[in-house]
């Protein structure tokens, strides 16, 4: 029975294709090319391939007419372009002025992003009827150059216009400023005219007002019902008086000790003097 068995080779395993990464599905394979060809890749190729379109038609439709704005930081972001590998400014800036679009429009009209761009489709196997979105002749760029110089010019023109709207404004304000400042003078001469021709005591202003109430206030009395109204200084006091201002033994009422406090003190400190000098000596 057994040599009546027939004996069935089984096909050899041919060797495993060397490992490949792929950046837009970012994993490891190893079936070669044919990875390019599955539904993963193509899906995510196409993904990949919408998000970048959108851009590149802003920018083509900047090539008949080119805008131009004044430079602000955020003309400073750039696009990454699938087929350079590489990131991209979008504008084109140059000093204070900025070109919306052409650092991309740029980029799309160089040989360089044409060579890659070829090669990128050859290697993911990408639609050919996409790839001359992703493309700008250089017919278009000539284009694009002719109506950057239109649009630059305008710019200029607006920009003048604003400064001469802007510089009326100003002449306006400053003519009003001075009418202003004219009719108060008149009125204030008028007014000090009458004054002097009309009485011989000259009026006040609101600063002779103020001084006059503020002297009146000096000058008013205490209330007579006040803590300490009565108090007689010229009396004296016995030895049995209650210590007062941080002393220990101190003869007098508080007003006399703060004052004695204070002469005691002047005198230590005039002692202390002297004694430095004698030692610097």
């Amino acid at each position: 029975m057994a040599k009546d068995r027939l004996h069935v080779r089984l096909p050899r395993a041919g060797p495993m294709a060397p490992a490949e990464r792929c950046g837009l599905c970012r994993q490891t394979f190893f079936c070669g090319r044919g990875h390019v060809y599955s539904r993963k890749h193509q899906r995510q190729l196409k993904v990949a391939l919408e998000r970048l379109l959108p851009q590149v038609e802003a920018a083509r439709k900047a090539v008949r007419a080119a805008q131009v704005e004044r430079y602000v930081p955020e003309h400073e972001r750039c696009c990454w372009c699938l087929c350079c590998s590489c990131e991209v400014r979008k504008h084109l800036s140059h000093g204070n002025l900025t070109v919306l679009h052409g650092g991309l429009l740029e980029h799309l009209a160089s040989p360089e992003h044409k060579k890659a761009t070829n090669r990128f489709w050859w290697e993911n196997k990408a639609e050919l009827q996409m790839k001359e979105k992703f493309l700008i002749s250089p017919q278009d760029y000539a284009r694009f150059k002719k109506s950057m110089v239109k649009g630059l010019d305008s710019y200029e023109e607006k920009e003048d216009e604003v400064i001469k709207e802007m510089a009326a404004q100003i002449r306006e304000v400053e003519q009003s400023r001075q009418e202003v400042v004219r009719s108060v003078l008149e009125v204030g001469f008028s007014r000090r005219s009458q004054s002097t021709s009309g009485s011989a005591r000259p009026r006040r202003g609101l600063f002779g007002t103020w001084k006059l109430e503020r002297d009146k206030q000096k000058l008013k009395k205490l209330p007579p019902d006040r803590v300490g109204a009565n108090f007689d200084h010229s009396s004296s006091t016995g030895a049995g008086w209650l210590p007062s201002f941080g002393r220990v033994w101190n003869n007098g009422r508080r007003w006399q000790s703060r004052h004695q406090f204070k002469t005691e003190a002047a005198a230590r400190n005039k002692q202390s003097h002297k004694e430095k000098r004698l030692m610097i000596s």
